[in-house]
């Protein structure tokens, strides 16, 4: 005879075979058990072993219809899909009914970026001092907003790897895949100023292109607090991360007609698909702006599934 499947037995195997935490398991065993108790509402008889793909498909589409998002929906469904494979193989169920769902497509938030006004407003009319801390937190921000670079990457760098000369900076991103990038002036000599305040002030542990205050290389945590302080002085963004940073750079320097395949490589993304994002972005840019200046019209269907990648400047 043919055991019954159960959520107490899947529960068990979480906690004690798979040892997952605590609030995975509250987590798995609350999305199953309302799923069991609409499948229920619909039949009193029903059991898991009743259960088939149409099935899940209509709890989905009810879901939906309630105005659940589509995110909660796909945490409900993974949990359904766990829940199955175990089942299969202890060989409780004939076949896993969740396989053959597709899971509802969580729309991607749009980056959020710093406007280049207020970017310009805290590069150019910020007070900056001369003490080590404001110097470390001025070469910070440039660096990220004209660099694109990530927390990591930033933090990884070492004095070898930026050329202030040549006015660029050999980057090792995901994968120990290394880029190289160019900047500007302006960020060469926050370097340059940054780097003999340093000499002058600390010793070294190492070859770390920015220390924390102990001479050690800085570390994430750090910058994003130094980018955070900066940010919180010219937007109110809810968030204020070396990220938006990057954001901000990629956003950049589509509005002023970066060939989307060279902000690919610029940003150290694997394909294009990554790189895209952005193109929305300065698109919606450009619908608010049509929208503001035209209040009585619905702004036109502009977009990068109309007019293609970004390639030129306008």
């Amino acid at each position: 005879m043919q055991k019954e499947l159960t959520i107490e037995a899947f529960i068990d195997y979480l906690t004690h075979e798979q040892r997952a935490q605590p609030q995975t398991v509250s987590t798995y065993e609350s999305h199953l058990r309302h799923f069991q108790q609409w499948m229920q509402q619909q039949d009193e008889s029903l059991t898991w072993n009743d259960v088939d793909t149409d099935m899940i498909r209509e709890w989905m589409s009810t879901r939906m219809d309630e105005g659940m998002k589509a995110k909660s929906i796909k945490a409900r469904l993974s949990a359904l899909r766990s829940f199955f494979r175990f089942a299969l193989r202890r060989q409780l169920v004939k076949t896993d009914p969740s396989h053959l769902v597709a899971s509802p497509k969580v729309p991607k938030p749009l980056p959020m970026f710093v406007r280049e006004k207020e970017m310009d407003s805290l590069l150019d009319d910020t007070a900056w001092d001369e003490s080590l801390k404001s110097l470390l937190q001025r070469a910070i921000v440039t660096m990220l907003y004209e660099t694109g670079l990530r927390c990591g990457e930033l933090c990884s760098l070492n004095n070898a790897d930026v050329d202030t000369a040549q006015m660029q900076l050999r980057v090792t991103g995901k994968g120990d895949k290394t880029r190289v990038v160019p900047f500007g002036r302006e960020l060469a000599d926050a370097v340059v100023a940054y780097q003999q305040e340093r000499d002058r002030r600390q010793q070294a542990d190492g070859d770390a292109l920015f220390l924390s205050t102990r001479g050690r290389r800085i570390s994430r945590r750090a910058v994003y607090q130094l980018t955070h302080d900066a940010l919180s002085t010219v937007t109110s963004l809810p968030r204020r991360s070396p990220h938006v940073l990057r954001h901000s750079y990629a956003t950049a320097m589509l509005n002023h007609g970066a060939q989307l395949e060279g902000v690919r490589r610029l940003l150290g993304h694997a394909n294009l698909d990554a790189t895209e994002i952005y193109t929305h972005a300065t698109f919606e840019q450009l619908r608010r702006a049509y929208k503001k200046a035209h209040p009585r019209e619905e702004p036109p269907e502009i977009g990068p599934q109309k007019f293609g990648s970004v390639k030129e400047k306008t």
